[in-house]
């Protein structure tokens, strides 16, 4: 295994105490996102930009390999329940979604076929798979503006209902007013205080 790939890995199973299965196909994924777009990851900069489809270790893998993170809004969560993310190259616009091959679990157990259950295999065999057996890659044109979602830096308005501060231009606009999302009645939460 390349020093690279076992220093990802190592860092993914340090954010969980573990490695697991689902932590090596997100920095498999991160690493061949690197390769068809030709960066050097992990990346130092913010020209990668992903969107994972599911949370927990599997995003945690992905973070690890390219260096894209929650914290430095190069990273945002699509929740799609499923094992993919989508890699952009903020410089050129290039896209490509990743994910784990339909067969990855079948080929898996053929590479670890002695291992001491599927999870061990699935863990063992995705990290020497070679990557044409273990992920599918596809070119894709992205449905939302990168422009919109990067923002720019240091714009803040207050909300005109809550007046809590809206960054990152996520605002709405609605009959003149300026509102947060929430307000604005996009609300993942409601108050305890309110009647069902």
């Amino acid at each position: 295994m390349p020093a690279q790939l076992q220093a990802m890995l190592e860092a993914a199973a340090a954010l969980h105490d573990h490695l697991c299965p689902r932590q090596v196909l997100g920095v498999r994924i991160g690493v061949y996102a690197g390769e068809l777009l030709g960066l050097d990851l992990p990346q130092r900069d913010k020209r990668l930009w992903t969107f994972v489809e599911s949370d927990g270790c599997f995003a945690d893998g992905v973070a690890a390999a390219t260096g894209c993170w929650l914290g430095r809004r190069t990273l945002r969560l699509v929740d799609l329940g499923k094992i993919a993310a989508t890699f952009v190259d903020t410089q050129t616009g290039r896209a490509v979604r990743i994910r784990p091959s339909p067969y990855a679990r079948d080929r898996a157990m053929q590479h670890a076929p002695h291992a001491a259950s599927r999870w061990h295999a699935y863990l063992d065999a995705y990290q020497t798979m070679p990557t044409t057996d273990l992920l599918d890659a596809q070119p894709v044109v992205l449905t939302v503006e990168m422009a919109k979602i990067i923002s720019r830096p240091d714009v803040r308005v207050m909300c005109q209902r809550c007046a809590e501060e809206i960054i990152n231009e996520r605002e709405v606009l609605r009959a003149g007013a300026v509102l947060c999302q929430s307000c604005a009645g996009d609300a993942y939460y409601r108050s305890a205080d309110e009647q069902h």
